[in-house]
């Protein structure tokens, strides 16, 4: 069985559109998605349509929640965080949030005998960030189970979302494999002295693994495969006009960098590393 994973679309329309294209090309069996359908773009609605439709797992991302919920403490929130949850909820429908907030945290199935656990950022939680760099402490707690998961059991393979960054890693005879973002690839490690041209980001990225579904026995390979597909951005941008934050979401888009530097370079300096002098 061919699977293909999708995460963080974050409402760019063209490079979903893009992306199911490809995926259908491929022949492929099932499509799982991470999460993270709205927010960001404008189409979150169409997104929402789209991702509901052709995908047969659908994952709750923490946009997806937080977009989607009540807030209580809605009057204490500053004002432009009031502006973004009023200006995301107003793209669905009460529907879709009733939707987005019955959606399953994680989701896993054995798949030629490697026991496969999907969820959006975490085992415990859907937004907190594990990073590629992490230590392998860090890592080894992606595998463990929690009372969010299916089973109580140790993950051989996790695939997991949020950080927008596709990599693939093996501790412990385990394989961590982050898919990337949809709608929204960036790169944290930046240097304008060193740094490719940003299309080499900035397109969709998803992946696909392969193997004998429902399998517990090692006898029949397992794939990994990561794709990236171009998308029409310039299109994607038209209607960026109607975004409350078009300044941060065409410089996301166009840059492949994320708009809240302070807030990724705290991830960083946590783990001892000083990204502005890399």
């Amino acid at each position: 069985m061919k699977i293909a994973i999708i995460s963080d679309v974050h409402g760019n329309l063209e490079a979903l559109k893009a992306t199911i294209s490809d995926i259908e090309k491929r022949n492929v069996d099932k499509i799982i998605c991470l999460g993270d359908t709205i927010a960001k773009g404008v189409h979150s609605k169409e997104c929402f349509d789209i991702v509901r439709k052709k995908c047969d797992i659908v994952l709750q991302g923490n946009t997806d929640e937080y977009f989607s919920k009540e807030h209580l403490n809605f009057d204490e929130l500053p004002e432009q965080e009031q502006k973004r949850i009023i200006w995301n909820q107003s793209l669905i429908s009460n529907e879709d949030r009733e939707y987005l907030l019955s959606l399953p945290f994680s989701y896993e199935f054995y798949l030629s005998g490697s026991l496969v656990r999907l969820f959006h950022a975490t085992p415990t939680a859907n937004n907190k960030t594990v990073l590629n760099v992490d230590s392998i402490e860090t890592k080894y707690e992606m595998f463990l189970p929690s009372e969010k998961t299916d089973s109580q059991e140790i993950a051989d393979v996790v695939l997991y979302g949020h950080i927008h960054h596709p990599y693939l890693d093996k501790i412990y005879n385990k394989t961590l494999i982050n898919v990337g973002s949809v709608g929204n690839s960036f790169d944290v490690i930046r240097n304008e002295n060193k740094d490719s041209n940003p299309i080499e980001t900035t397109r969709s990225y998803y992946m696909i693994i392969e193997g004998e579904y429902g399998s517990k026995e090692y006898t029949s390979e397992i794939a990994f495969q990561f794709i990236r597909v171009p998308y029409d951005l310039d299109k994607e941008l038209e209607d960026e006009d109607l975004n409350i934050e078009k300044s941060n979401y065409h410089y996301e888009l166009k840059e492949g960098r994320y708009r809240d530097l302070t807030k990724v370079n705290e991830n960083f300096k946590r783990l001892g590393i000083d990204v502005d002098k890399i």
